[in-house]
């Protein structure tokens, strides 16, 4: 396999500082939502030169059939294989309801074939509350422990003593210590839904 490997938390700081160019306002329901999202990540993928596909699949052996994935990419090298893919490169999933955290993360670490097995994954799912996190982080922890890939979870809440929503991000290295960062979810004077990380919220908020 010809391992690709990301500090996936850039990933996560390029969609944090992009997310107002997704132009979306609160007239925008939960399923365009996911959709600018998951076109985001595909035009990152195709920006960085792999395929990218929305709605793919990939076998699961303990269900027996094709699960879908929300967005993957694919590096294709004519030098090693003209007729497949080289490898998975990235396995995305994209959850609005909070009663699928689980299903989620069992689509993410599903048991396939070997050239399935993604090099890299990113899950965005919304939670009810933060007490959900640690029990999630730890199941994606022993989940990974035969897949080995390098993990992004990003986990999205209502926080309501405040009046926005709160976006933490978990990059899980395959090898070595989680990275965490934290952003803010709002929208800005024009009705339009930005990002920006926790530390930058009370000066862009004095400024909106």
């Amino acid at each position: 396999m010809n391992n690709v490997s990301f500090n996936l938390m850039t990933f996560f700081e390029g969609y944090v500082r992009n997310y107002r160019r997704l132009n979306l306002t609160d007239s925008h329901n939960k399923s365009m939502f996911t959709r600018r999202e998951i076109e985001y990540f595909a035009n990152l993928g195709e920006a960085l030169g792999y395929d990218a596909f929305i709605e793919d699949s990939k076998p699961d052996k303990t269900k027996g059939r094709s699960r879908p994935m929300d967005l993957s990419w694919w590096k294709w090298d004519s030098r090693i294989d003209q007729e497949s893919y080289v490898s998975l490169i990235l396995h995305l999933e994209r959850e609005n309801q909070w009663d699928k955290d689980i299903d989620t993360i069992d689509k993410l670490f599903s048991s396939t074939h070997e050239a399935y097995i993604p090099q890299n994954v990113i899950g965005i799912q919304n939670v009810s509350s933060t007490s959900k996190i640690a029990n999630l982080n730890n199941l994606v922890m022993k989940k990974n422990e035969g897949q080995q890939s390098n993990v992004l979870m990003v986990y999205c809440f209502y926080d309501h003593d405040n009046n926005f929503d709160r976006v933490w991000a978990y990059f899980i290295p395959s090898s070595g210590p989680i990275e965490v960062r934290r952003a803010i979810r709002t929208f800005d004077t024009f009705g339009y839904w930005y990002m920006c990380f926790d530390e930058e919220y009370g000066n862009i908020n004095s400024s909106v």
